[in-house]
């Protein structure tokens, strides 16, 4: 096979030709690309320095400042191909993306999905960073929110990523929304007692703590006549409303509740339950109404094959 090396030579040489005409197109490409490049972090800057100024939180000026810069980049790229090819027009990228988009779509959906749910989530505030959450299982203080997931802290110590879908199509309890929470704790006291001396004494414990909030002011309700005993619910406010002051504080209320109850009498009743204990030789064996109810008494002694029926 015989190669003509004068047909290569000519081909390199028009190959170097093009390319020391497209040199000055070249740097020209260059130099826009890299002003959209400074163009876009100033972009950047403004937009993250804007939503500090409306009180916004940080990763929303963040999220929104790299957009910015992103798309500013994009048109500056378009712009760079525009000058150096000067066939290629946008209109060709966009026809192109938007026959693709489908199978770009289903290729990154769950990205995609993430992506919007955070930006919604930045947008909306349903939750802030520093806020204390619940989502399924898992509870803890919000430590970032980024455009794919959110990132919350244990109690116990350890790091829960949590995906933005899931967090903005599910129910989520916001422990820290308000100023002021809500504390409530069931207290059990004995039939014989008085219901309204019980009440008023708990009433008088939680005016003494200092981390009781007398407005909204602390009630007690009766909720329920149990097997053993009456359940009153007592109900308190606190701030600010973390999870470590309501701890504190409900150690706080049940231990004075408990021992102002115990030092006026009122009785904190254990489970209990009624033994019926009989003799299968009786006669009466079988018969309700003839079985003897309680330990026997000295008079009525049991035999020794006695059971008991609980």
């Amino acid at each position: 096979m015989k190669i003509d090396f004068s047909q290569a030579v000519d081909q390199l040489q028009e190959m170097i030709n093009s390319v020391i005409a497209a040199l000055p197109n070249l740097v020209v490409a260059i130099v826009v690309f890299i002003v959209f490049l400074v163009i876009g972090r100033g972009v950047r800057l403004l937009v993250t320095r804007f939503s500090k100024r409306y009180h916004k939180q940080n990763n929303l000026g963040i999220v929104l400042g790299r957009l910015s810069q992103w798309v500013t980049v994009l048109i500056g790229f378009l712009l760079a191909a525009v000058i150096v090819f000067p066939n290629f027009s946008p209109a060709d990228l966009i026809s192109f993306l938007g026959v693709s988009s489908v199978a770009i779509g289903f290729a990154f959906r769950d990205i995609l999905q993430n992506f919007l749910a955070g930006i919604l989530l930045l947008l909306t505030e349903p939750f802030r960073v520093g806020d204390q959450i619940i989502f399924g299982s898992y509870e803890g203080t919000v430590e970032e929110i980024e455009t794919r997931a959110t990132t919350i802290r244990t109690y116990d110590g350890r790091r829960v990523v949590i995906p933005n879908g899931e967090l903005f199509t599910n129910s989520v309890m916001v422990n820290t929304a308000f100023d002021n929470r809500r504390v409530e704790y069931d207290v059990g006291i004995g039939y014989g007692d008085d219901i309204v001396q019980a009440k008023r004494l708990i009433l008088d414990t939680l005016s003494t703590l200092s981390d009781v909030l007398p407005n909204p002011a602390p009630d007690v309700l009766v909720m329920e006549l149990g097997d053993f005993n009456v359940k009153l619910r007592v109900r308190w406010w606190i701030a600010p409303p973390q999870r470590r002051d309501a701890l504190d504080t409900r150690d706080q209320v049940l231990q004075q509740i408990k021992q102002v109850l115990t030092e006026n009498g009122i009785d904190l009743p254990f489970p209990t339950q009624q033994v019926l204990i009989h003799n299968q030789t009786e006669s009466g064996d079988g018969d309700r109404h003839q079985q003897r109810e309680g330990w026997p008494s000295t008079r009525e002694a049991r035999a020794p094959d006695q059971t008991i029926d609980t």
